[in-house]
């Protein structure tokens, strides 16, 4: 399989009388079974270049390619899967519910064994039954990576997934995203600034002002 690729990517926006440059010839690539840590402060475009990877967001020049996928909205969630910033955990369901939901739609046998062991992974196995609200913020963010991580995607796109977590659980889940997931060949971009996703990663680059360094 080929990489998750940003080819040459620019994207300005209008901001009253300004024009804002928010990518300004980004490329990058994301390989099956490595992890990358994308860092950038607030502002430097990290969301932005997320955005145009997963489709949300259209380039005004440049390249996004996902390996099987006409175009990066179209990618199933098999294929690039994502974890917001905000979960967007359905709020009528279970933790269990909320995470078999993508195994369901990718045709899994039993979408709720899966699940299940995927939550137990993340240590959650015990609040599977719980709604969100009935839980923490770290807990609802680790059952959003659980809900990416049901299907066994081949890319991951994680933002900030380590943000609300302590850091033993950072170290955790970092190692599940590494040792299990990145070890059988999902590709995995992090973005954010935790120091503990810097040393998981194979390889480090950061965004300033637009301009990929490293």
């Amino acid at each position: 399989m080929t990489a998750l690729r940003a080819v040459d990517v620019h994207k300005a926006y209008r901001r009253g009388r300004e024009q804002v440059h928010a990518l300004r010839g980004v490329t990058l690539e994301v390989h099956p079974g490595e992890v990358v840590a994308l860092l950038g402060r607030s502002g430097s475009g990290k969301t932005t270049l997320l955005n145009c990877l997963l489709g949300w967001e259209t380039p005004d020049s440049g390249e996004v390619t996902v390996p099987g996928a006409a175009e990066p909205g179209a990618a199933p969630w098999r294929t690039v899967a994502v974890v917001p910033q905000r979960f967007g955990l359905l709020d009528e369901l279970t933790l269990a519910d909320n995470v078999a939901v993508p195994a369901q739609l990718a045709g899994i046998a039993d979408p709720g064994e899966a699940a299940l062991a995927t939550l137990g992974a993340l240590q959650l196995g015990h609040l599977a039954d719980r709604l969100p609200d009935e839980v923490s913020l770290g807990e609802q963010q680790r059952t959003a990576l659980a809900r990416a991580l049901v299907v066994r995607p081949a890319f991951l796109v994680a933002d900030e997934p380590t943000a609300r977590l302590d850091e033993e659980m950072s170290t955790r889940v970092l190692a599940t995203l590494r040792e299990v997931h990145a070890a059988a060949g999902t590709g995995v971009l992090i973005a954010g600034h935790d120091p503990l996703a810097v040393a998981a990663a194979d390889r480090v680059v950061q965004l300033s002002d637009g301009v990929l360094l490293g």
